[in-house]
């Protein structure tokens, strides 16, 4: 049996590295560099899927992900919500009493002030957590530490110095599974299903009254809805939304259509089962 093909913006050891560990057992793993590397590589070659971060409990929305969603149109596969736990990490032959710096990606930073502020370290900004952690490794300076995942350490040979280290614990993030081919599951009334669609309001009054109309009258509810400017102005926006259903439920169906009435464009970027941590 074929391994899965999964591709993840970051270096090994990072928390979308952890996502495809929980999701996909002994998958092949791409690391890339941006997150529109990522989604050109299941682009480019429909044998991969990627794992990528879409919004964090603390942190909000993941930048660039939006914008990435409807320039390559990639297919929804599924979701996952992972707990990011971070941790102080050092060179093997470090103490916290060599440590004045402290590397990682500008979100871990910020989620982790406390500490900082405490040891009085000096913050320096990289790409990623993971890449943070092989920097580390890869240097010689006993002065720095990272903020990344357990698996980091323990794949870079780092030695963990505190654990748990953010300020605000139940920090987690939800990752969408894609793919260039569609994956729509057959709808089963006793299953939960999530639609996610990418639409664009026409310039007019009351537009997306207009447009979110149909939504209540079918009694279908959205779990999102997120505007984000198209291009380089102020003048359109389009829209990220969320509702919970399947695209074969009569509701969903006599929603949608009024929402693509209403609209310039609407895309469709999946269909897929709701995550069990829904239910928590």
């Amino acid at each position: 049996m074929s391994k899965n093909k999964i591709a993840i913006q970051g270096e090994l050891g990072a928390y979308s590295h952890i996502a495809v560990e929980n999701l996909y057992k002994d998958s092949e793993i791409k690391t890339c560099t941006t997150f529109e590397e990522t989604f050109k590589q299941a682009y480019n070659d429909a044998s991969y899927k990627i794992v990528i971060p879409i919004e964090n409990s603390l942190a909000g929305r993941v930048a660039d992900i939006h914008y990435l969603l409807p320039k390559y149109k990639l297919q929804i596969h599924g979701e996952h919500f992972q707990a990011v736990e971070h941790n102080l990490l050092c060179k093997p032959d470090a103490s916290i009493s060599d440590i004045k710096f402290v590397r990682s990606h500008a979100q871990a930073i910020g989620q982790c002030q406390n500490l900082i502020t405490k040891k009085k370290f000096k913050p320096i900004i990289s790409a990623d957590t993971a890449g943070s952690a092989k920097d580390l490794a890869e240097g010689k300076d006993k002065t720095i530490a990272a903020i990344a995942s357990k698996l980091s350490a323990e794949i870079y040979n780092l030695k963990i110095l505190e654990e748990n280290i953010e300020d605000e614990k139940g920090n987690v993030t939800r990752f969408l599974i894609m793919g260039k081919n569609i994956e729509q599951p057959e709808f089963k009334k006793e299953k939960k299903f999530i639609t996610s669609c990418i639409f664009r309001v026409k310039s007019e009054p009351s537009a997306l009254y207009k447009c979110l109309g149909g939504f209540a009258t079918n009694q279908v509810n959205l779990t999102k809805l997120e505007s984000f400017s198209v291009k380089n102005t102020f003048e359109q926006a389009n829209f990220y939304l969320d509702l919970e259903g399947h695209l074969e439920h009569p509701g969903v169906k006599k929603a949608l259509e009024e929402l693509g009435f209403h609209t310039e464009t609407l895309d469709i970027l999946g269909v897929y089962e709701a995550s069990p941590f829904r239910n928590k």
